[in-house]
């Protein structure tokens, strides 16, 4: 039918109601549904194409700016589905381990063309970032990180990184805990996680929400079940969707028992980083910021050093034991350079400038795998090809395979009131987890910097700069590069006068 023709109502998920065409509500769009709040556009290849060639190079600021951005083009200009449900697809990424922002991303496509759409939109959101911090982990192989002034511009660049993502815990809070309970969620799931780092607990913590909401929400009345609200498609039937669940758990399972059975040498490598990155991307919930700490402890190995208390002329900052002190080191900082009892892949600067680095481009904060990957091969003397295609694949692999795998059976279970009332505590322990991770960094980055007082308040004004003043994100890295390296010259002056 032409535009302004009835359309079948039984064409769809829901039925959806017959409805009135028009070209205008989205560039590209021809005709368009009647939904529950619409008229929703109806969007093709090319529509989807167009945007997202865009969004993947112009999508700063991680993942809780990504999600407004999606909000703006797609929901109120474009009128592609309802915000109720792009709220419910980002609750979902939520609740599914992975990158969220991604896995919106894949979803969006996913939900208008299938499959195919769903790996168009997917892809042309990921690659830009996904080339460029490739060649920033190229390069970084032939940077001196001991070099004081390199010292000085990793502090500056991770100090605002680390801000960045304090922003994005903060924004995140302020959108998804609206009251007292879910604050307090929030508040238990970042304690928790915080303090004892294990991967259950993520699971643990997320699934305590949703059944504290339930409970809340019992006797309150439900809303009735959504409509088609934008849904043109699930993707696969639901067998295919339970295949794609098996795959990843197949794969998962493997890879461990492999890694556990063979050294690390050759080839096999590629199969431990393969592991550490597939399986970080696992059990990973609540979007980019929460897999950093994680990561770090993957590519960095520690020890703890203890001294005996009794010969401490005062207090340091280390774990009390006993009648020690002992302090976790990066086991790089005990052992001659080349020595076998090193197991870490990279330095802590090397993690942090990366990191820096990846919040100043455009896409989601999970393109960080190729630059570890990269960085990582290259100082075990294999290509960087092949460590960013062991890494990218493997912390992206588990949240695509799990979003295309559980949206056919989404479209049922999104109607039950249970998982409704669940939603508001599963999205507010999610967030929770955002927010240790924040705190996590926040010890990292200063432990490593050369002036860690200085750091902090390099990080006080990017984080001014970006969340209060909406500056751009990729010049706030940049200013916090400048002005670490600004505080080395001041400091190198400073004890060149004391001399």
């Amino acid at each position: 039918p032409g535009p302004g023709a009835p359309r079948d109502a039984s064409r769809g998920l829901a039925g959806g109601a017959s409805g009135a065409g028009g070209g205008g509500a989205a560039a590209g769009a021809g005709k368009e549904e009647e939904g529950d709040a619409g008229p929703y556009a109806e969007v093709g290849f090319g529509d989807i194409f167009r945007q997202f060639v865009l969004l993947g190079w112009t999508a700063f600021g991680g993942p809780a700016a990504h999600i407004g951005l999606f909000q703006k083009v797609f929901i109120e200009r474009l009128k592609w589905m309802s915000s109720p449900l792009f709220l419910e697809l980002f609750a979902l990424g939520q609740c599914l381990p992975g990158p969220t922002s991604t896995q919106v991303s894949f979803a969006i496509g996913l939900i208008k063309k299938g499959i195919p759409g769903g790996l168009l939109s997917g892809m042309l959101f990921q690659y830009p970032g996904l080339v460029m911090m490739s060649l920033f982990g190229w390069a970084a192989d032939s940077i001196d990180f001991d070099l004081d002034v390199v010292k000085g511009l990793v502090a500056g660049l991770s100090a605002v990184g680390v801000a960045l993502v304090v922003g994005a815990a903060v924004s995140l809070s302020i959108k998804v805990c609206p009251d007292r309970e879910t604050r307090f969620l929030c508040l238990l799931s970042a304690v928790l996680a915080y303090m004892y780092q294990a991967a259950w607990l993520f699971v643990a913590v997320i699934a305590f929400g949703g059944l504290v909401t339930c409970v809340r929400d019992r006797e309150k009345p439900v809303k009735e079940a959504p409509g088609k609200e934008g849904i043109e498609s699930l993707g696969a039937s639901k067998i295919t969707g339970a295949i794609l669940i098996i795959i990843w758990a197949a794969v998962l399972t493997s890879v461990i028992i492999l890694r556990n059975t063979l050294p690390y040498e050759g080839v096999n490598r590629g199969l431990y980083w393969f592991e550490s990155f597939y399986r970080s991307g696992s059990i990973i919930f609540g979007g980019g910021q929460v897999v950093l700490p994680l990561l770090l402890n993957e590519v960095t190995q520690y020890e703890y050093v203890c001294q005996d208390s009794s010969a401490l002329p005062s207090p340091t900052p280390a774990a009390a034991t006993g009648s020690n002190l002992c302090e976790r080191v990066p086991d790089y900082l005990l052992y001659p350079k080349g020595d076998p009892r090193i197991k870490s892949w990279m330095t802590e600067q090397q993690f942090l400038a990366g990191l820096a680095i990846s919040q100043g481009m455009p896409g989601p904060l999970f393109n960080f795998a190729a630059y570890l990957g990269a960085v990582t091969a290259l100082g075990a003397g294999q290509n960087a090809v092949l460590g960013v295609i062991c890494t990218w694949f493997g912390l992206f692999g588990p949240g695509i395979l799990l979003i295309f795998g559980v949206l056919p059976f989404w479209g049922s279970f999104r109607k039950l009131p249970i998982y409704r009332m669940a939603l508001p505590g599963l999205n507010a322990s999610a967030v929770g987890l955002v927010v240790a991770a924040a705190f996590q960094l926040y010890d990292t980055a200063r432990r490593a910097s050369p002036f860690p007082d200085t750091s902090v308040a390099i990080g006080m004004i990017g984080f001014t700069f970006v969340e209060v003043y909406k500056g751009q994100a990729p010049l706030g890295v940049v200013g916090g590069g400048v002005l670490g390296i600004a505080a080395w010259a001041l400091r190198l002056k400073w004890e060149a006068e004391r001399k």
